[in-house]
């Protein structure tokens, strides 16, 4: 699989992933009605397909590059969702993340 199909799998994953779990914090720390869960169940079955087709031989290596790519969706989501903008720090350890996946991805292996 190239890069951008990796990735467009990990940002839709990320997407479901949020908000499967923001339907469930809007529930439990905001007051949002209970029938937010319904959708925010399907949100997070949603993400746990989607990773299945990560070009991964191993679960636990998709699910730590996956994590990577997560750390930096939800700061996209902290700023246009939630209207907070990310600060250096963030941003820095988004970076951090991301350049972590890109290593643990695209790392030649041995056979």
């Amino acid at each position: 699989m190239t890069a951008p199909g990796t990735l467009a799998i990990y940002i839709g994953a990320a997407l479901a992933e949020i908000a499967g779990c923001f339907a469930v914090w809007a529930w439990m720390r905001q007051g949002a009605s209970p029938l937010w869960l319904v959708p925010g169940l399907l949100c997070l079955a949603v993400f746990a397909w989607l990773l299945t087709f990560a070009p991964s031989d191993f679960a636990g290596r998709a699910y730590a590059a996956y994590g990577g790519v997560y750390v930096a969706a939800s700061l996209v989501w902290l700023w246009i969702v939630e209207k907070q903008r990310p600060d250096a720090w963030d941003m820095t350890g988004a970076t951090i993340c991301l350049l972590g996946a890109a290593v643990i991805l695209f790392a030649p292996r041995a056979a």
